[in-house]
């Protein structure tokens, strides 16, 4: 199972038709941090239909994908250009619910 080490969201919308390369660029670009330092980033189209979810697990990089059928991911303004989440928060986030707002535990059935 992959376990990163924190969960980094990139505010900015981003073109889903990305791949490994071109989200790793645009990662050290905004962040100017390397996207193989054990932490997972996250990003999101402009509607927030799909997220997208890059990481390195010490041997290779994963990209991920998530696509809602309903709703939109809850997505943090663009005040800043990241907001790191925990592992709490990102389990809320990835349904599509307010993970903001919620202090509680995910549902069981919910977990990852």
């Amino acid at each position: 199972m992959i376990r990163p080490s924190e969960v980094w969201l990139i505010i900015e919308p981003a073109d889903m038709r990305g791949g490994i390369e071109s989200l790793s660029l645009r990662v050290q670009n905004l962040l100017g941090r390397t996207p193989c330092d054990g932490a997972a980033y996250a990003l999101r189209n402009r509607r927030g239909s799909r997220l997208k979810l890059l990481i390195w697990d010490g041997t290779g990089v994963w990209l991920c994908q998530r696509r809602l059928h309903q709703g939109k991911f809850v997505w943090p303004t663009a005040d800043a250009k990241s907001v790191t989440l925990t592992a709490r928060q990102w389990e809320w986030l990835i349904t599509g619910v307010e993970w903001q707002r919620l202090d509680a535990p995910a549902p069981v059935h919910w977990r990852v």
